[in-house]
């Protein structure tokens, strides 16, 4: 079975293999680089699982038959922002993928907001569209609080300065096997491995 993950951020593309090695799921993953790159596409949607349709059905227009296509949409959802920068946090300071400028605009949004008032979580929605064109969705929620400042090098995006419900270091610090363990990524496609392991006919 080949699935085809459009997004061209290499650290998805080795969480997901990570993760369906830990599921046994008998599925090789592929980049969209592999079949010349993920297609420019306005996410406009107002939902995570509405970006993750648009980009799962434009990559699709580019798989070989018989493929499948998993796009995922996440974000960083705090409370005291009103679910800011959610769909939005990517891009969250103006420019797509800067994690630096991200974080640091964060935490100067948090500077007033006290400890008890920094809850937050990461919200992972999946789409996958079978060859026939069926789409299912799968999601994972991962609740947290946001720290004072960054810690940890690993991960990627908001990980320096998310804190998971139940562990006093980042995501950034926690290294990839707990945190796929816990995170919103790790839910909604442990989920999807569940699936995958019904579908005995085409594995």
């Amino acid at each position: 079975m080949d699935i085809y993950l459009a997004t061209g951020n290499a650290h998805k593309l080795e969480e997901f293999k990570t993760i369906f090695s830990q599921a046994n799921v008998a599925a090789n993953i592929h980049s969209a680089k592999a079949i010349g790159g993920m297609p420019e596409v306005e996410e406009n949607a107002e939902t995570f699982a509405g970006n993750a349709r648009i980009k799962a059905r434009a990559l699709l227009q580019k798989a070989p038959e018989g493929a499948w296509v998993l796009a995922d949409d996440s974000g960083l959802q705090v409370d005291a922002l009103n679910g800011e920068p959610g769909v939005h946090s990517a891009r969250y300071a103006g420019a797509h993928g800067r994690d630096g400028d991200n974080t640091a605009k964060l935490l100067r949004a948090l500077s007033q907001t006290p400890d008890g008032e920094r809850g937050a979580q990461f919200a992972c929605h999946l789409c996958l569209i079978a060859p026939a064109g069926e789409e299912h969705f799968f999601n994972g929620v991962c609740r947290g609080h946001i720290a004072h400042s960054p810690s940890g090098n690993g991960g990627f995006g908001y990980d320096p300065v998310f804190i998971p419900n139940g562990h006093p270091r980042s995501f950034a610090e926690l290294g990839e096997t707990i945190k796929n363990s816990l995170s919103h990524r790790g839910k909604a496609a442990t989920a999807l491995a569940r699936f995958l392991k019904t579908l005995k006919s085409t594995l």
